[in-house]
């Protein structure tokens, strides 16, 4: 589903309910207002349960897409197949000119893996001059990353999903749970 048919279905007289699966860091940044934060890895423990106190009325959000699939897989096996995903996230929907709640802002996990891949490449590269064997460490960042691609998973992306600066202590799987329950009907 597109931003632009999202719009419009939010404001008809019946609105879906827009479950975000982003990090609790990436969601407090920025959300589309009245979005419920559920963050993947939490989606994937309670699934059984969340897709209880769901319907096909859902719409799954991430930042690009990617990771709102995989909650739909998830959710599917779980016994709700078909939920709709919000093509290209939220930024396609910022780039719409929609209204977004804004909070502290953090680089989305994406970014981080970009990062810290690209600098430990360097670092090997660099080390490569001074300690023979040195490059092994960009050959093995390089052989994770095509993993990663392979498999659409990213274990260095979950990894810095569990760092501090990545959480939010105000998170309760339980609490977002009791959420969309209440918010069911």
């Amino acid at each position: 589903m597109d931003a632009g048919e999202l719009r419009a279905r939010l404001d008809s007289d019946n609105p879906p309910r827009l479950l975000d699966v982003r990090s609790p860091a990436e969601f407090e940044a920025a959300h589309i207002p009245g979005s419920h934060n559920v963050p993947l890895d939490t989606l994937r423990d309670h699934c059984g349960e969340l897709a209880t106190y769901l319907d096909h009325d859902v719409v799954l959000v991430c930042r690009s897409g990617q990771r709102a699939g995989r909650a739909g897989e998830a959710l599917a096996e779980a016994g709700l197949p078909g939920l709709p995903v919000l093509t290209g996230g939220v930024s396609a929907w910022e780039r719409t000119g929609a209204p977004v709640n804004r909070g502290r802002e953090r680089w989305d996990i994406e970014r981080q893996v970009r990062l810290v891949a690209g600098s430990l490449v360097l670092t090997g590269a660099l080390t490569s001059f001074l300690v023979p064997g040195a490059q092994l460490l960009s050959a093995f960042v390089g052989g994770g990353l095509a993993v990663a691609a392979i498999t659409n998973t990213c274990a260095m992306g979950v990894l810095l999903s569990r760092m501090p600066w990545n959480r939010t202590p105000s998170f309760d799987p339980r609490e977002a749970i009791t959420r969309l329950a209440g918010d069911n009907g």
